[in-house]
């Protein structure tokens, strides 16, 4: 029944109540109905790399402190290479925790 139903019935019968409530997730599910992967204490956040970013920048986003870039440039080094300067819009980071 949707909510046209329900008024042109004059409120006789009660619309159908979400499984969940509307501010919180529902369970292990990410954008789409995908399933996420169950989430660890030591599980770094990921980040998707854009157009006009850079090590630092992420870094002051994300900590909020733009000299945290080694971090991140630790924690990726098998994807971002030898130079730090280069990352490339697509890449997926690990973000460590700190």
């Amino acid at each position: 029944m949707g909510l046209f139903d329900f008024l042109s019935n004059k409120g006789e019968k009660e619309p159908v109540k979400p499984t969940q409530p509307l501010n919180q997730p529902a369970g292990n599910v990410g954008s789409f109905g995908t399933p996420n992967a169950a989430p660890t204490a030591a599980q770094a956040d990921t980040y998707t790399v854009v157009s006009g970013d850079s090590l630092s920048k992420i870094a002051k986003r994300h900590y909020g402190d733009a000299t945290k870039w080694h971090q991140i440039y630790d924690a990726n080094k098998a994807t971002i290479g030898n130079n730090p300067d280069h990352i490339e819009v697509g890449q997926m980071l690990k973000l460590p925790k700190l």
